[in-house]
């Protein structure tokens, strides 16, 4: 897990959440699509499909893949390429 902080003497620590749950799920999706590829799949139409239908059955068990996306709320995998796309 990536964490966005420094530490400064004699004041609180202040750590972005959101930042590390951005992080952690680019992470996880960068993983899982390479993982698909590698197995002969196109992650981006099967990733689509899931996203859409919210059926699991369109993403691989492949390097467990299937339960990493599942760890992923799907509105939070939407809101977070919504973002990076449009930044």
């Amino acid at each position: 897990m990536l964490m966005s902080w420094r530490c400064i003497m004699n004041e609180t620590i202040v750590i972005d959440t959101d930042c590390i749950k951005n992080e952690d799920i680019k992470s996880t999706l960068r993983d899982i699509i390479n993982d698909m590829n590698d197995a002969g799949y196109n992650a981006y139409k099967q990733i689509t499909e899931y996203l859409i239908t919210g059926e699991v059955g369109y993403i691989t068990s492949y390097k467990e893949c299937r339960s990493r996306i599942e760890k992923i709320n799907r509105r939070d995998l939407v809101e977070f390429m919504l973002k990076e796309y449009t930044k």
